[in-house]
């Protein structure tokens, strides 16, 4: 029997509190995690902080334990590349283009962002909020191709494009293929999306999967069998639509080691695999 660990790549979140990336690569490595979605964090991975020695450890830590990066991450509650002022979308996209252009130092195939977020008593036109959303993905994306990163644009319910049908209406809209998604499915489950059409419809730009547990009331990452998340539908329609990327567990807990391992069991046992 395949060792569930082995199936599933690690984001850090819960982690940036008290380790290193490269700390934390090696911690999850000894427990059988093949690949690592690195959360961008002070003191666990910040740009200014990143120096020559901190990024060749995080790459030292990888090779040394056979693992890989998919993936980079970022605090999207703090930052906002539609927000109403330009000093927040000046700084938004300034910190943005630096976990950019990290990503492509370590070797990180993806980076994860978000559309932006309106207010949600208030809103802008959506005219407003996708034009901007346009102009930062003008300025993100040759710093991405010039890395060798590809941008994925991840449902969010506090965002502005919070469902799978309007995200990719939108990304169609700016016409750029290498643009690709990021599907979390607590995310879409949480708004009242069915994960598994959520999934079917981002397909073709579809880069990664985000898993962890919620209800509908409150909004959480928690592991797995603390919500109600259908997961047991959700491996026939990954091998439907040709999913062949590491599941990537997005479990935000205070005993993450624990939580992360008994999620990685319960979806092993629904049939979740290991991408290719």
């Amino acid at each position: 029997m395949t060792d569930p660990a082995k199936i599933f790549a690690v984001n850090t979140y819960s982690y940036t509190f008290d380790m290193s990336a490269a700390e934390c690569i090696r911690h999850l490595a000894q427990q059988g995690y093949p690949g690592f979605e690195l959360m961008m964090y002070p003191g666990h991975l910040w740009p200014s902080e990143a120096d020559t020695s901190t990024k060749r450890d995080v790459i030292r830590a990888c090779e040394e334990s056979g693992t890989r990066i998919v993936s980079l991450n970022m605090p999207n509650i703090d930052l906002n590349i539609v927000g109403a002022s330009p000093q927040m979308r000046e700084y938004s996209l300034g910190l943005l283009s630096q976990f950019v252009a990290l990503a492509g130092d370590l070797g990180a195939p993806a980076i994860v962002i978000g559309p932006g977020k309106a207010n949600p008593l208030f809103a802008p036109s959506r005219e407003f909020l996708v034009g901007h959303f346009f102009k930062a993905l003008d300025h993100l994306y040759p710093i991405a191709k010039k890395s060798g990163v590809r941008l994925l644009v991840e449902n969010m319910p506090f965002a502005f494009l919070p469902d799978a049908q309007s995200l990719v209406q939108t990304l169609d809209e700016y016409g750029n293929d290498d643009i690709g998604i990021i599907y979390d499915v607590a995310n879409g489950h949480f708004i009242g999306e069915d994960p598994c059409q959520g999934l079917r419809t981002v397909k073709k730009r579809l880069g990664l999967v985000h898993f962890s547990d919620t209800g509908k009331s409150v909004y959480r990452h928690d592991a797995v069998g603390l919500g109600d998340v259908p997961f047991a539908a959700v491996p026939p329609v990954l091998e439907e639509i040709g999913y062949s990327e590491l599941p990537v567990l997005e479990v935000i807990s205070r005993n993450p080691d624990m939580d992360t391992i008994d999620s990685a069991r319960k979806l092993a046992a629904l049939g979740y695999k290991a991408g290719s």
